[in-house]
Formats: C-alpha cells, sequence, structure tokens
C-alpha cells in the first residue's frame, strides 16, 4: 500500500496503530469476549498488518463459498470512491451492524480505516436498532435488517436517523420498497459482489427522486454479453472486465436494471422465462417469502414451480393472485411447495436449489 491507513476511530476514541494493535491483543485474550467481537478485532489486526492482501470468504449464494485474496490497495480505492459519492467526512459516525465474516461488512470497517470515519460496532442481529437511538451519517443493511426495523414502533423515526443508508445483500421485495420510499433520509439499493469490493452500482430508493435503474459509481462502466449478462469494467477493481451470471436491462454504459439470474432461467417448451420477472409480478399480492423455480417436466423439458415458506393455509386464492398479476399464460406457476423454513447462507441469502429440494422432499414425508 502507498499509504497504510491503520488510525482508526472506534466508539468516539481515536487509536494509532500501536494502541489498535494493543488492544485488539488485549481483547482476542478475554475468553468470554463474543464472536462478532473476536472476528472484528482479528480483522482488524489482519488490516494493520504488513500482508498486502485480505482472505475473504464468497457469500455461497451462487456456489460453493470460497476464499479470495483481495489486495488491501484495491479495498482503499473502493473505499475512496463510496466516500466521495456520499461525501463521507473524517469524524463522520457509521454504524457497523452487519457480520464481519463476509466482504460488506469488511468494508464498513475498511472505510472507517481510509476515511478516518467514527466506526460504531454492534452485534449483527436482525434488529441493530432495537437498543440504539442514536444519528448516524452512514450505515448498511440487509433488506431483513430493514424490515424487522420498519416493524418496530419508532423504526421509521429510527431509520430516518440515518443520514445515508445502503442496503444489499439480496432483492427487496414491493412492500418494502414502498416503505423505504417514504423515509427522508437518502436509501440506496446496492449492486456488487464480493469480487467487486462490495458495490459498483447504487439505485436511490427513498423520496420524491428514486431512481429506475442502477447507477455506476466513478470510475465504473457496464456492457452487456451476448447472453445479456452484465459486463463490469472498473480499472481500480480488475485489470480485466468482470464478467456476470446477472441478466440486465442495459440503458447506457452507467446505467442498468437487473432482470434476473442467468443461472435461474427456465426454459419450459423452449419458451425463456425469468423467475425473478414472475416474482416480481407476484410480490404485491403474496405475503411470505416465496421463489420461482423450475423442475424437470416430461412434457415441456422444464415447468415453472412456486415455493413459499409457510403451510398450505397461509396463501390465499391462488387463481385470483393469478388474476391480479398479470401473469402471463407461459409465466404461471403449475406447481406450489411449502416448506417450513427456506435455507440461507451465513449472511441470509436464499439458497433456492437447496430450498426448492427440501420443498419436494417434503411431499413424500
Amino acid at each position: 500500500m502507498t499509504e497504510r491507513f491503520t488510525s482508526l476511530i472506534l466508539n468516539s476514541k481515536v487509536y494509532t496503530e500501536n494502541q489498535l494493535h494493543q488492544l485488539a491483543l488485549n481483547k482476542l485474550s478475554v475468553k468470554s469476549l463474543k464472536a462478532w467481537k473476536k472476528i472484528l478485532y482479528q480483522f482488524i489486526l489482519e488490516w494493520i498488518s504488513d500482508n498486502p492482501s485480505v482472505k475473504i470468504k464468497t457469500s455461497g449464494s451462487t456456489g460453493t463459498p470460497k476464499w479470495i485474496d483481495i489486495p488491501k490497495e484495491k479495498m482503499i480505492k473502493s473505499a475512496l470512491i463510496t466516500g466521495e459519492f456520499f461525501n463521507l467526512q473524517k469524524g463522520d459516525k457509521t454504524l457497523l451492524c452487519l457480520p464481519i465474516d463476509f466482504i460488506a461488512g469488511k468494508m464498513m470497517v475498511v472505510r472507517a480505516f481510509i476515511l478516518g470515519l467514527n466506526l460504531i460496532p454492534v452485534e449483527p442481529s436482525g434488529n441493530p436498532l432495537k437498543n440504539i437511538d442514536d444519528e448516524f451519517d452512514f450505515a448498511a443493511m440487509t433488506p431483513m435488517q430493514v424490515y424487522n426495523i420498519f416493524n418496530e414502533i419508532n423504526g421509521i423515526k429510527k431509520l430516518n436517523r440515518i443520514k445515508n443508508l445502503i442496503i444489499g445483500g439480496g432483492e427487496l421485495n414491493f412492500s418494502l420498497k414502498q416503505k423505504i420510499r417514504k423515509l427522508n433520509n437518502n436509501t440506496y439499493h446496492t449492486y456488487g459482489m464480493t469480487e467487486t469490493i462490495t458495490h459498483v452500482a447504487l439505485k436511490k430508493l427513498s423520496g420524491p427522486d428514486t431512481d429506475n435503474y442502477f447507477k455506476a459509481l466513478k470510475g465504473i462502466w457496464f456492457e452487456k454479453d451476448k447472453r445479456g449478462c452484465l459486463v463490469i469494467i472498473a480499472p481500480h477493481l480488475s485489470d480485466k472486465k468482470i464478467i456476470t451470471n446477472d441478466l440486465i436491462d442495459l440503458k447506457n454504459d452507467k446505467e442498468f436494471e437487473f432482470t434476473g439470474r442467468y443461472d435461474n432461467v427456465i426454459n419450459s417448451g423452449g419458451i425463456k422465462i425469468s423467475p425473478e420477472k414472475i416474482e416480481q409480478k407476484l410480490e404485491p399480492f403474496i405475503n411470505q417469502r416465496f421463489f420461482i423455480a423450475g423442475i424437470p417436466d416430461e412434457r415441456l423439458g422444464e415447468k415453472a414451480v412456486l415455493i413459499i415458506e409457510g403451510t398450505k393455509s397461509s396463501l390465499s386464492d391462488f387463481e385470483e393472485i393469478i388474476l391480479k398479476s398479470g401473469l402471463s399464460k407461459y409465466e404461471i406457476p403449475k406447481q406450489i411447495f411449502y416448506v417450513d423454513c427456506f435455507s440461507e447462507t451465513e449472511n441470509g441469502k436464499i439458497i433456492r436449489e437447496e430450498t426448492l429440494s427440501k420443498a419436494i422432499l417434503k411431499q413424500f414425508y
């Protein structure tokens, strides 16, 4: 690294590199230290070490989780771009409520190091603001965390006390988007992955000036390949183009809309169906978590099915839902499966294939 960035403001107290090193060692020597704090202090030691890269585990939502090495220099550049977009200043209060095992949580720590932010770490939970009533300049959360906060009595008030809030790690359903739109802060949905060192594009969700497309951050451009999938050009992250399996509607080289995963496309009787498009149409009418998947069919090759988290009695009149949703005859799910609980990755993303297998097996028991 050209500059080491090894001092940190933690819970409003400034620590030099030596002080941080000693603090982390002292904390890690405590046998009763909570697991999330242990991971935080281990990462602090990793960041201030002479090692030029950081080991990071991918989420495993689209494949087997794996460990990859990411150069600290690239993480620094990513942090600077985010800081510039949100105009983050030294001393700005930043809430860390994501698991530090993964890139999103690690980058919150890195941004504090690089931008001089006042990092306030709390235990990652489904409702990180449950016992917090403070104002923050910046925070990152998952859709589930935001959903749970909204269901709290003073949830809207608490979210509005976060000046800049980014939400990532999964799709947002129709109901949650409608709630976020009423906030008077700056709330954004992020697009990114471990390989892009968190977000490379943002979509404004709150207030009257919401975005229809994800917009690239500074120094990033987009293309679409022959499959219709997003290709990311980000020289500060990679010398090569980053090819994804995300199907997109490309507006221009700086804006796109996510339409689905190439891996998830269902070929039903020669008609290619996007599960994500069907889900978008059904979202306003199904209150439980659900998703669309394809399973083998003798006549069609594959058929679309609906998997719902819950019991059979939890879904209202399906025929009425189909009429209201405006699904085409090709998009209508041919079968409904119910499963008690969706399978998830460590950071809360639904594992579709595993959940589908679980739902199908349930029929026979």
